[in-house]
């Protein structure tokens, strides 16, 4: 069911309407857990069984893993979770890619045969639950988290229907305190809390949410005219390459950060808070600032239970952090998908990461200067930034490596023609408009801070003028049929 929908609307409001008539807590639960496991099945049918497994196995795991009073058998339990999830996305979303592999190394040395591609559908939201739930089992066994006192509970962390698609990512110990009615640190203690719909909350959960459909409906689906094929055709001029490069990042943050503040706009309306996914990433001043500003419960999770571990023993090893920032972000570029463009993602940005830390290590000076600590620095290092992370988004659409390698020389190395330019945008006047609309809101955004809170703030009559605006654009602007978010494919 996509948020973009006027099915997920009546859904939504259905939901809300329930569990605001009957306030029945034990009821509204149990509601809410069987509205998230149906929100799920109405888009991905039977594969919802894949969900419930990987519910009843990380809390039956992490639960034993927490019991146990050896070693070994923490251990046992732990591997048992870990293999069981990371098996079945496995399974279900790189099988494929892996017998593809297989088959081409197989006609290298002439094999003879190749092995059939099952062709398998991949489930919908899987990269994210699963990551949710080993986060869970993962703090259970480093002792940082008391595992869910009822199955009930845990499923409702796992299974909530406004991150349960495309995230963000929650952590086990940020949500499952807000179930309950008391909240002593991360341990929580009383019953399951009644689900009380705050007018605050509705107020501003409601202005995230339309902030949201903005970004996706009006703006990332409108600029697909310049993203919705393959950026580099051969004789491409370069500033051809550089205005699609520029328009499929902007459409990737719309379409993501779009889905992320539906899904915390949704939460919060039930009171729960979700952690922002991103924080102005086009206004990153470095590598490591970006990852910090995008989809940040991706790029922490992979910081907590990968980078971390890999470098804990040998963070003074020059090599060490190296080796593991390119490791985490090779791995962080194949949980996007099974394909090699992606593993060329991670890789430019692991790249990016390993330099940024060298420079760092080896010339702290440069940092430090002066120049750096004015506003005309500031506005240098994100241009600069700006310019090596919208080349990695070069290969997050482009499929073919020789399509890669050529679209980043035109990127690069400027040929300064322009008539295809010009014709290309006399073409698609309102995308390009999109793109400068999109900066001057983006710089408006930055420099007053969080807007939603302030519009959320605002007098009721301009409350309701300023929604009455986005849902007029949004109307008049869609592209058609509701389009697929671009994370769903993760």
């Amino acid at each position: 069911m996509l948020f973009n929908t006027i099915e997920f609307v009546v859904f939504f409001v259905v939901v809300l309407a329930i569990i605001t008539i009957i306030k029945n807590r034990k009821f509204q639960h149990l509601f809410l857990l069987f509205t998230s496991f149906f929100f799920l099945y109405y888009t991905d049918n039977y594969l919802v069984i894949l969900l419930l497994f990987t519910i009843l196995l990380h809390f039956y795991t992490g639960r034993e893993i927490y019991k146990s009073n050896t070693r070994e058998r923490k251990k046992i339990f732990f591997i048992i979770g870990i293999a069981g999830s990371l098996g079945l996305l496995g399974f279900f979303k790189y099988a494929d890619f892996a017998i593809a592999q297989f088959n081409i190394f197989g006609n290298i040395v002439d094999l003879g045969s190749e092995i059939p591609l099952m062709d398998l559908a991949l489930p919908i939201g899987i990269s994210f639950y699963t990551f949710q739930s080993l986060s869970y089992i993962i703090d259970i066994y480093r002792g940082n988290l008391t595992p869910a006192k009822t199955l009930k509970e845990y499923a409702i962390f796992v299974a909530f229907f406004p991150v349960l698609v495309a995230g963000p990512i929650l952590r086990a110990r940020q949500f499952l305190p807000q179930l309950r009615e008391k909240m002593e640190k991360f341990n929580s203690t009383g019953g399951l809390r009644q689900l009380v719909i705050q007018n605050s909350n509705l107020k501003l959960g409601i202005t995230i949410m339309a902030f949201g459909f903005f970004k996706k409906v009006f703006i990332a689906d409108n600029l697909t005219p310049l993203t919705g094929h393959e950026v580099p055709v051969p004789e491409l001029e370069s500033f051809i390459v550089i205005i699609r490069t520029i328009a499929l990042g902007i459409q990737v943050y719309c379409d993501f950060s779009g889905y992320s503040d539906i899904a915390i706009g949704a939460a919060l309306i039930f009171g729960f808070k979700i952690p922002r996914n991103f924080n102005k990433p086009f206004f990153a001043t470095s590598p490591s600032d970006f990852w910090s500003r995008w989809h940040i419960s991706l790029s922490k999770w992979v910081r907590d239970y990968l980078y971390f571990p890999l470098v804990f023993k040998n963070r003074k090893s020059s090599v060490v952090v190296y080796s593991s920032l390119m490791i985490s972000m090779l791995l962080l570029g194949l949980w996007h998908g099974a394909s090699w463009n992606f593993i060329i993602f991670g890789a430019i940005h692991g790249i990016f990461l390993a330099t940024h830390t060298i420079i760092k290590r080896k010339c702290p000076q440069i940092s430090q200067h002066g120049f750096f600590q004015k506003n005309i620095g500031k506005f240098f290092s994100i241009i600069i930034t700006q310019y090596f992370i919208f080349l990695a988004f070069l290969s997050f659409r482009v499929t073919e490596f020789d399509h890669i390698w050529y679209s980043m020389q035109k990127y690069v190395f400027l040929d300064f023609a322009t008539e295809q330019f010009i014709e290309l945008v006399s073409l698609n006047q309102f995308p390009v408009i999109l793109i400068i609309v999109f900066f001057i809101l983006n710089f408006i955004s930055y420099k007053h801070g969080n807007l939603q809170n302030a519009i959320s703030r605002i007098k009721l009559r301009y409350w309701f003028s300023f929604l009455g605006s986005i849902l007029m654009l949004v109307l008049i602007f869609e592209t058609g049929p509701a389009q697929d978010f671009i994370y769903f494919k993760f």
